[in-house]
């Protein structure tokens, strides 16, 4: 296996060297025109990522132009010199292709998900395909590989790796798949229901194994992919579905029912957190030996808030009713005197025994 100089020659032209500073400055200006409402988060990941490829770029641009000064020099070690240099060059200038792509693809993704994160699985997944598609193609220019039998050679050992990481795989291809359905996103309000279990959570992070949610008290659940694509799953966006949840509260049966009504529709008006375009009831859902069971419902927005909101809602409920005059109900018990007469009842039905 011997380098081709002349291919290599070929291809450290200007040309490429300017399709490259193109592409970096593209993804820059995409980035200044069209992201500039992206969290101070997701400016500074952009801002690493191009710090990484401007020193990259800098390395780039000084073997390049070291390469173009030995290749005119006459002396053979120079021009050997010249070919590693030129190699180095290359690889350079193909690692900031890659890293540029995947950037772009990345801001392209933030562009149409301003709202919420972006998954890496598919940005990573991409950058792996234009790896794998360089490599092959470098193989094959610069050395000469006939790259068909590796190919089938790749084959072979892709399918004998399948067999062992099965479970792997399975749970990349099944991370790809959400994605691609787009069942829920980074920031959504996910409630699964898997083998008769619910799990409730925040999605965090998507990789190429699992999912990371966050749970209602901010504990990490991971799950994984192929676990998760087989889920039920019931998906609360923030702002986008009307979350209908209540509380209940117990009054005696001597209360008027629509001045209960009114009193506890009252207090909805004074929670900010519920919506006011949506229409609130207060229904008396049961009616008990000791009381009348009345459920307040309303609708909120934020899924992580349904508990924080729905104890205001019963701590006020509750103070306004105090205030009115409604005494909360209890349970009454009714006791009965035993019998005077503790004498156990004749066992006869008449006449005397003899």
């Amino acid at each position: 296996m011997k380098l081709q100089e002349k291919s290599l020659h070929e291809i450290l032209h200007f040309e490429p060297f300017i399709l490259i500073s193109l592409l970096i400055l593209l993804t820059y200006l995409f980035y200044k025109i069209l992201l500039k409402n992206v969290s101070p988060e997701r400016h500074k990941n952009i801002q690493g990522q191009f710090k990484t490829i401007t020193n990259l770029y800098i390395y780039f641009l000084a073997f390049f132009l070291s390469y173009n000064v030995l290749i005119t020099l006459k002396e053979d070690s120079f021009r050997k010199v010249a070919t590693y240099v030129g190699l180095i060059t290359f690889i350079l200038g193909a690692v900031i292709t890659v890293r540029t792509s995947r950037l772009l693809l990345l801001l392209y993704l933030f562009f149409n998900n301003l709202k919420s994160g972006v998954p890496v699985l598919l940005v990573n997944v991409f950058s792996l395909i234009v790896s794998f598609i360089l490599l092959l193609w470098s193989l094959s220019y610069f050395f000469k590989i006939d790259v068909g039998p590796l190919l089938a050679t790749s084959a072979a050992v892709s399918l004998v790796l399948g067999l062992a990481l099965q479970d792997t795989l399975g749970n990349l291809f099944a991370g790809i798949s959400l994605q691609l359905d787009r069942s829920f996103e980074i920031g959504d309000w996910l409630e699964l229901w898997m083998n008769n279990q619910k799990v409730v959570g925040k999605v965090e992070e998507i990789s190429w194994r699992s999912t990371t949610l966050k749970g209602l008290f901010n504990e990490l659940i991971i799950l994984p992919n192929r676990i998760l694509a087989s889920a039920q799953i019931s998906n609360y966006k923030k702002g986008e579905i009307a979350l209908y949840r209540s509380q209940i509260f117990r009054v005696p049966h001597f209360i008027d029912p629509d001045f209960v009504r009114r009193v506890l529709l009252e207090v909805l008006k004074e929670i900010p957190a519920i919506r006011k375009d949506h229409t609130s009831y207060c229904l008396a859902i049961e009616n008990h030996d000791s009381w009348v069971t009345y459920r307040l419902s309303y609708v909120i927005d934020d899924f992580s808030a349904q508990y924080i909101i729905g104890n205001e809602v019963l701590q006020k409920g509750i103070q306004a009713l105090q205030n009115a005059g409604i005494p909360l109900a209890h349970q009454i018990y009714e006791l009965q005197h035993p019998r005077e007469d503790k004498s156990p009842p004749s066992l006869s039905k008449g006449g005397n025994n003899k």
